[in-house]
């Protein structure tokens, strides 16, 4: 029987691929605050919707009135868990790739939140 050395090859590849990605520096979670001074700061759009879809539980919690446990929220984290990759699709399609005044952040919110969780603003 002939040694995999292809195999053997391809396993190590991936174990210090993954070895890697571990060891790098994770990147910054943003809070609401960076956000505030877009004109002079602005971020990438990216960064603004991933911060908006970190706000999905309290939307969740806004649009059912009810508390994480229920089934109701449940249902609406679920819901909008598989709808986040359209959503962002659609705002990557609408969006320049650098938000950089509050009314492109307004409108990439709401936007986003209400493709996420559609019953949140109503």
């Amino acid at each position: 029987m002939k040694f995999p050395v292809v195999t053997v090859a391809l396993v190590s590849a991936a174990l210090v691929f993954v070895l890697w990605d571990q060891s790098r520096e994770q990147p910054q979670v943003a809070g609401a605050e960076r956000f505030t001074n877009l004109e002079s700061n602005p971020v990438e759009l990216g960064m603004a919707a991933d911060w908006i879809i970190t706000q999905v539980p309290s939307l969740c919690e806004k649009a059912t009135g009810r508390a994480d446990g229920s089934e109701a929220y449940a249902t609406c984290v679920r819901k909008a868990e598989t709808r986040t990759s359209t959503c962002r699709r659609g705002v990557y399609d609408r969006f320049p790739d650098t938000v950089s005044s509050d009314a492109v952040f307004r409108d990439l919110s709401i936007t986003l939140i209400n493709c996420l969780v559609p019953d949140a603003l109503s």
